[in-house]
């Protein structure tokens, strides 16, 4: 059998085969769309002159997203949520009723306020840390992640706190690129599709371009649909199909703070910079991206758990 480490790298090598593909197919799109449409086909220089400036404008925007998305590394916990030197030693020799009470009293002092569906203090065994709220561990990762939303084999990265914001944005860059190549060739995949032009070398390209557009724009619309509710919600899709389990039980809202408040946790309270693919969180720059997403957290159940205080009291 392979060493252990061997397999590890064969894993990660083949991990990057969609990334590889997506890639090859967007530089075909780029020849085929600026090459074989734009210089070969099109007779009118100031249509070809104005569907070459937009058609750049998408695709650099869609290729710094999407390589922002996979570059980003994904933020995970900060070494306050490990358990101290003592603390683990004496939680690997106690049972499961004796760790859940070192846990307990570990996660005194931390801003964590999610349990597991049990009511037990989320532990991460294979990291060793107590998990912040809305972080999971990833097994493709294998690390533990602030507010991961999924892993993602299209970007071979976990999509998370540190790079949600880009992988909406190249959500967004990605479909509107499908959608401008796919009207604007349009009208000479009918002239191809019905012979109004000649046979070219071209003719291959521009068809199968219009048909490629087109599939992906139908694919990643839904997907970005979706997304774009997540936000709205302030969720994630973990969050999605399982509700979070608060101290007082699940609440599948747990976590929003209406729509508005819910756009800005994403993009940042900056909506300038919304559009681009660069770090725009609304919280303090002075900490590091764990502690802005505990930061952030703590925020949002201290305003959940205030509006739940008062509304008890206007009842009363």
């Amino acid at each position: 059998m392979a060493p252990h480490h061997v397999l590890k790298c064969c894993q990660r090598s083949l991990a990057w085969i969609p990334v590889i593909f997506i890639n090859l197919v967007v530089g075909w799109s780029y020849y085929a769309y600026v090459v074989e449409l734009c210089i070969f086909t099109i007779p009118n220089n100031a249509e070809k002159i104005s569907y070459l400036v937009v058609f750049h404008l998408f695709f650099i925007m869609f290729i710094w997203s999407y390589w922002k998305t996979i570059c980003s590394r994904p933020a995970s916990p900060s070494k306050e949520f490990c358990l101290a030197k003592v603390e683990k030693e004496q939680y690997e020799k106690e049972q499961s009723d004796a760790q859940q009470d070192i846990l307990k009293k570990a996660a005194i002092g931390l801003p964590v306020y999610t349990r597991t569906g049990t009511g037990a203090v989320r532990y991460c065994e294979h990291c060793q840390v107590i998990k912040p709220d809305r972080c999971h561990h990833c097994s493709t990762c294998d690390m533990c992640v602030l507010k991961m939303d999924h892993h993602c084999p299209w970007v071979n990265n976990c999509v998370g706190f540190s790079n949600y914001k880009f992988f909406v944005l190249f959500l967004a860059y990605s479909m509107l690129y499908c959608v401008f190549i796919a009207a604007t060739v349009l009208q000479y995949f009918i002239k191809f599709w019905t012979n109004q032009l000649p046979d070219t070398h071209a003719k291959f390209h521009v068809l199968f371009l219009f048909f490629v557009a087109a599939m992906f724009f139908i694919s990643i619309l839904s997907l970005f649909s979706y997304h774009l509710w997540l936000v709205g919600k302030n969720r994630t899709t973990i969050e999605a199909f399982r509700a979070p389990v608060f101290r007082n039980g699940p609440d599948k809202n747990g976590f929003s703070l209406g729509f508005s408040r819910n756009v800005v946790e994403v993009f940042g309270d900056q909506k300038k910079y919304w559009m681009f693919p660069i770090y725009t969180s609304n919280l303090e720059g002075i900490l590091s991206e764990s502690e802005q997403d505990v930061h952030m957290i703590g925020k949002i159940y201290k305003s959940i758990q205030l509006t739940k205080t008062i509304g008890t009291k206007t009842e009363k």
